[in-house]
């Protein structure tokens, strides 16, 4: 075989072996959510570079599980990117929770929501109506009240 063959053939398997099925993206990678297990657990102190959501669900049922997620809406009321997200289960007790999310991550001038939707047996049966978060800083939303779904 040829030596300019050779090289030839060597350097595209170098480049078939680092290549990837990736797309690769321009923009930087979505941060990663914050999650809570069904038990709670205490998170622990919060990090400097985190800051945080904190309330309380009211009427949830025993056994519903809750999901909550921090979004970025567009001018259609899509979501566009998850900035934090949380799962928990109804205790039929007024349900505490806390979200953390990253505070760079938070896009200026976009307009962020509080999320939520509670199912049992994967059926929904609650709704968190939006809850607009203006300001990328630690803040209590107070008791939030679910609807029921339609």
């Amino acid at each position: 075989m040829p030596r300019r063959a050779l090289v030839v053939l060597c350097c595209t398997c170098l480049l078939a072996a680092c290549g990837s099925d990736r797309p690769k993206t321009a923009t930087a990678p979505a941060p990663v959510p914050a999650k809570v297990a069904k038990n709670v657990e205490p998170l622990g102190p919060l990090p400097a570079y985190q800051r945080e959501l904190s309330g309380t669900l009211l009427e949830i049922p025993a056994g519903a599980d809750v999901e909550l997620a921090l979004l970025v809406i567009d001018d259609r009321d899509r979501p566009q990117q998850l900035l934090a997200s949380s799962t928990l289960t109804g205790t039929g007790q007024p349900l505490p929770y806390h979200l953390r999310f990253n505070p760079e991550a938070f896009p200026a001038g976009a307009r962020v929501e509080l999320r939520g939707r509670a199912s049992r047996s994967g059926q929904l049966i609650l709704h968190l109506p939006p809850v607009r978060i203006i300001q990328a800083q630690t803040q209590a939303t107070g008791p939030l009240r679910f609807e029921k779904a339609p």
